[in-house]
């Protein structure tokens, strides 16, 4: 399995889903030898075992023994999920800043020139990093090949075609979702090719698999859907966050980038406070948004009504849901979308974007069109003022959610393995 985040040193959903998905494929025994671009470690890490790409020895402080399944190989990379090229390179310099710091300029410049090294641009390195992979693969005992987004399908493609076993893809999101119309169109290459090039694409939702169909031209019976699911929550209590305020709290929680939609949600949020004063909107995350949403609240005149928490891991993430009276989601296309999983599992209620994979396995949330301001200030407002509205929507909506786990999206991917190995 080729992927690219995995928790605690998260960006987004893919290592949510990641951790979710190998945590519940183990506990059906399957065996899994996962290949990240840097090393995982911490309390989220309990299912795996860590190994590095240039030793079999594993150090005895990083030995995980609750769960035998999974292992870990990492490999000296920077590249990041979610990175565009402009991203990359900014930290390839950062890194070369770092290193000159450390070492003296010229032994920086050597080691990131080096061929062993980073590649000079995104591209480049996706590559050496699929040949670091492929020699990674060959002392790995192993029947599929599973690559998860578009910076895995090149190793992918390369494992696959040095093993002779089959390759499958998970599209956890296309380029249409991240750039709308105007798509980088190598990145858009290296997509259709791995998606061609697999025996089965996995899409998060049927959302997605239309656009896998329509915009990458695959053929229907090859792409199955599989939903995400969500972890159970904790214990934690709302006394136990130290928060104490009359006011209502409307999250978003989320990368703040295009995709997500946050200038829809503070355009929304003007709309709310012009009929309510008691209300305050949280917008937790990061991303290359992020100054534009700060200027527009200014702008709009509630900047003093906006907390911009920065990103958030762990405790904090449950804290803030512990918190919140109300979960938004304007995405403007969302191939799936777990936070509002993660809300209803907190007891709190959404709004989520029609636009979005979730919104079909999801009944009890409202819905809207990310464009529609005026409709998602309606709703924020209905379900503040209307306590059996709010009630009805968090106990239905968190009844719904039980059933959403990750071991019955663990046992479908089982299943794709075996229709997959039966194929070849």
């Amino acid at each position: 399995m080729l992927g690219w985040e995995f928790p605690p040193f998260i960006s987004g959903g893919l290592g949510t889903a990641c951790y979710g998905l190998t945590k519940a494929m183990d506990h059906l025994g399957i065996r899994i030898a996962f290949v990240l671009p840097k090393m995982v470690q911490g309390k989220y890490a309990t299912h795996v075992k860590l190994l590095s790409p240039d030793s079999r020895t594993v150090p005895e402080s990083l030995k995980i023994t609750e769960l035998k399944n999974v292992k870990f190989h990492t490999i000296d990379s920077p590249l990041q999920a979610y990175s565009t090229p402009d991203t990359y390179q900014q930290h390839i310099e950062e890194t070369i800043r770092q290193k000159q710091m450390m070492h003296g300029a010229v032994s920086a410049a050597t080691q990131l020139a080096g061929g062993s090294d980073y590649g000079k641009d995104m591209y480049n390195e996706v590559h050496r990093y699929a040949a670091l992979a492929v020699e990674l693969a060959r002392n790995e005992d192993f029947d599929l090949v599973h690559a998860h987004d578009w910076m895995t399908y090149p190793a992918g493609i390369a494992v696959a075609a040095v093993s002779g076993k089959p390759l499958i893809v998970h599209v956890h999101s296309t380029e249409f979702d991240r750039s709308g119309e105007h798509v980088n169109q190598i990145i858009y290459d290296i997509e259709r090719q791995g998606m061609h090039r697999a025996a089965k694409v996995i899409a998060v939702s049927h959302f997605t698999r239309s656009i896998i169909i329509s915009r990458y031209g695959i053929s229907g019976d090859k792409v199955e859907v599989i939903h995400n699911g969500v972890e159970c929550n904790g214990d934690l209590t709302l006394a136990e966050t130290g928060i104490r305020s009359d006011e209502k709290i409307v999250l978003f929680l989320g990368r703040i980038t295009m995709q997500k939609g946050p200038e829809y949600f503070l355009y929304a949020a003007r709309k709310v406070l012009e009929v309510m004063s008691n209300v305050k909107f949280v917008m937790a995350g990061s991303g290359d948004m992020m100054h534009r949403a700060i200027e527009l609240a200014a702008e709009l005149g509630i900047g003093h009504k906006i907390l911009f928490t920065g990103f958030l891991r762990g405790q904090d993430v449950q804290r803030i849901y512990k918190m919140a009276d109300l979960y938004v989601m304007p995405s403007v296309s969302e191939p799936f979308g777990i936070a509002p999983l993660e809300a209803l599992d907190n007891d709190v209620p959404v709004i989520i974007s029609r636009q979005s994979g979730v919104s079909e396995v999801l009944m009890h949330a409202l819905k809207v069109d990310f464009w529609d301001v005026n409709e998602i200030a309606n709703k924020i407002v209905a379900v503040l003022k209307y306590p059996p509205l709010e009630m009805t929507l968090r106990n239905h909506g968190n009844f719904e959610v039980r059933r959403l786990r990750w071991e019955d999206s663990a046992k479908k991917c089982a299943r794709i393995y075996e229709e997959t190995l039966v194929a070849v």
